[in-house]
């Protein structure tokens, strides 16, 4: 469709680098998985029993490409990191079964899901939704997507996150409460998956706040390396 046939030109379509490509990897959604790791379930002062998973989201535009320098986001005093494997999707489908989930699955990275602690709480406690806290400007900074094809697991790898070259985050992939074959299945029984949707499968232990000047650093072995600057509030 021609720009003409919009009230005014569309926003330039979200999207992520490639590894090795000069290609792009278009952004249609992302989706969060919620305390997928027992420890960082502990830490946040829940029950880290195997029930169900749940899902929060991003606007697709909240990604962006590392290495990135990123003004510290208004209305918080308490921003947080939060290490994260994201899977991205390759191929649309409901009701995915598990055993048929890598099919769907176009590649791999690592993310960090930037979360305004101070206003998550806040809506904890009122009962109302996280997006004040999570689905904000550049809170979704994430490498280059790697090809699944190059990717050697999904299931067990380490995942870390530092700053200012001090460890923080520490875990294994295989510490995951639901693994990304079983939450991507549950997830695609509530909602279609398509091209482009993109999948934040929870943080380890370790989470802390991070301020104007600090360098964040992470990776999953095998799979690809970060760094974020936090840079003055803008």
């Amino acid at each position: 469709m021609s720009s003409d046939a919009y009230v005014f030109t569309p926003p330039e379509q979200a999207s992520l680098a490639v590894q090795g490509s000069d290609a792009r990897f278009p952004v249609r959604r992302i989706f969060c998985v919620g305390r997928n790791y027992a420890a960082h379930a502990i830490e946040m002062g829940k029950d880290p029993t195997r029930e169900a998973p749940f899902f929060f989201t991003k606007p697709a535009d909240a990604a962006l490409d590392t290495p990135c320098t990123i003004p510290y986001p208004p209305l918080t005093e308490n921003l947080h990191f939060e290490i994260e494997l994201i899977i991205a999707i390759g191929k649309g489908g409901a009701d995915i079964a598990e055993a048929d989930v890598m099919d769907h699955v176009w590649g791999a990275s690592v993310g960090i899901d930037l979360t305004r602690r101070d206003l998550q709480n806040e809506a904890k406690i009122a009962g109302r939704p996280w997006d004040w806290g999570k689905a904000f400007d550049n809170s979704a900074p994430i490498a280059p997507i790697v090809p699944i094809a190059d990717v050697p697991s999904v299931e067990t790898a380490r995942i870390w996150l530092a700053v200012n070259g001090d460890i923080k985050q520490d875990a294994d992939l295989a510490e995951l409460i639901w693994s990304v074959r079983e939450h991507v299945s549950i997830l695609s029984q509530a909602v279609t998956l398509a091209p482009g949707d993109i999948i934040m499968t929870g943080t380890p232990a370790g989470v802390g706040a991070i301020v104007a000047g600090d360098v964040v650093t992470g990776g999953v072995d095998g799979i690809g390396t970060l760094e974020v600057t936090i840079g003055p509030r803008a």
